[in-house]
């Protein structure tokens, strides 16, 4: 939705977005001055890198965090997932060049011909390929494309496991959703375009959870097994009332020269599924995958095997951890997370890239998260792996000594305590 840039500005220091953005951000609303600033903020970015604009829209997409299913979903099994209350947020305006200009705080400013929407291969791996292919999807889906200027500031760390790029994706849906098609798409269908985005333009084989935990918003469970149809169910529940707090821990690694890692492990869950029937684990029954067992070692090699058995189990684990959230069950549910970490180490193994020695960060934040919690709460892997972040749920009378303790080792500001935001993908 647009507005004269005057007026909202006038509406953010006036107080008038307060109660919106107390919901966003999980805070009350006379602490919401703060989130109001960063919107004029990227108002002001918007004209001093693009020049005067009459109008502008102003739009959010959160960071995610995945609860549990650790990779099951690219293998078309369940997760849980939520929203948390760090975002990417956006200004956006009308040129008449037609163009796409993205200028995100930080990076390069990124450009591309509305009239050119074709992928490019030597455009993989970056931001342009995403904002080509979103274009595309939603051209086909009936978009009247124009001109637009768009300036993004985010608080969602890069690399961090909280998924700056599913965040960036949903963010550019929802603008090109607002601004460009008559008949809206819903937040599942926004999430399944930077899907396709991700996979056919950017060259990375994905799975969906990340995007749809960011689109859909609050805490969810999806079942894939059906991808072009996924079951989405909500789970209300608030942890802080079960005297937990969500603390995601920074490891301080980069995953931005691991890309080959993270896409081993879908491409051997899906040469494990194949030898036995299948095109990905979900399509094979588990006593299936047991008999060929053999076959599968032969033939994928034992890592590939082992990666299997995590993926089995962690799908029951979601199943579990849904009933235990409903039940308000909270030690069932701790244990079941600390299972689920347990596995992505021992049999998943994207806790330490294949042949690192002298660099295993997740693997010691997850040491030192578990020696500082002395056995309560609990700690697991979180996201893609090999490198970013941590998940531990912290008992909120350890709280404060576990984010000193932990940052200690870590870095200031490297333990995110984190709340569950009630809304995905939003129009402001």
């Amino acid at each position: 939705m647009m507005k004269p840039i005057s007026v909202w500005k006038q509406e953010l220091s006036g107080g008038a977005h307060a109660a919106r953005l107390a919901a966003l951000y999980c805070c009350a609303p006379e602490q919401t001055p703060a989130q109001a600033a960063r919107y004029e903020a990227v108002l002001e970015g918007l004209e001093a890198t693009f020049g005067p604009h009459a109008e502008a829209g102003l739009y959010s997409a959160p960071g995610r965090t995945e609860i549990g299913g650790n990779h099951t979903d690219h293998q078309h099994g369940r997760v849980l997932a939520g929203s948390v209350n760090i975002d990417m947020i956006a200004a956006a305006g009308p040129n008449t060049l037609g163009q796409l200009r993205v200028q995100s705080e930080g990076y390069d400013l990124c450009v591309i011909d509305l009239n050119d929407l074709a992928a490019r291969k030597e455009e993989e791996n970056t931001s342009a390929a995403i904002l080509r292919g979103e274009c595309e999807a939603f051209r086909q889906r009936g978009a009247k494309l124009s001109g637009l200027d768009v300036y993004i500031s985010s608080n969602v760390p890069k690399g961090s496991g909280v998924s700056s790029s599913a965040a960036f994706e949903v963010l550019i849906g929802v603008i090109l959703n607002d601004l460009f098609l008559a008949e809206k798409v819903s937040p599942i269908a926004i999430a399944q375009i930077g899907q396709w985005a991700e996979n056919v333009y950017f060259g990375k084989p994905c799975g969906l959870m990340d995007q749809m935990a960011s689109s859909v918003g609050n805490i969810i469970t999806i079942d894939f097994a059906d991808p072009a149809k996924p079951i989405v169910e909500p789970v209300p529940v608030d942890f802080s009332q079960a005297g937990l707090a969500l603390c995601i821990l920074d490891s301080g690694a980069d995953h931005a020269d691991l890309t080959d890692e993270y896409a081993a492990i879908p491409n051997e869950c899906r040469a494990v599924a194949a030898v036995c029937g299948g095109e990905v684990l979900r399509d094979v029954p588990f006593e299936t995958f047991i008999a060929k067992l053999p076959e599968c070692r032969k033939q994928c090699g034992d890592r590939a095997v082992l990666r299997a058995f995590h993926i089995y189990a962690d799908n029951d684990r979601v199943a579990k951890q849904v009933a235990a959230l409903r039940e308000g069950d909270f030690t069932t549910f701790l244990n079941l997370v600390g299972e689920s970490g347990q596995s992505s180490w021992e049999y998943l193994q994207n806790v330490i890239p294949a042949g690192y020695k002298e660099h295993q960060e997740v693997a010691v934040t997850i040491a030192a998260a578990k020696h500082f919690l002395g056995g309560k709460g609990a700690v697991r892997v979180h996201g893609g792996g090999f490198a970013g972040t941590v998940q531990a749920f912290v008992p909120v009378e350890l709280l404060a000594e576990f984010k000193a303790n932990m940052e200690a080792i870590l870095g200031e500001g490297r333990c995110h305590v984190l709340s569950i935001r009630p809304e995905g993908g939003a129009v402001l």
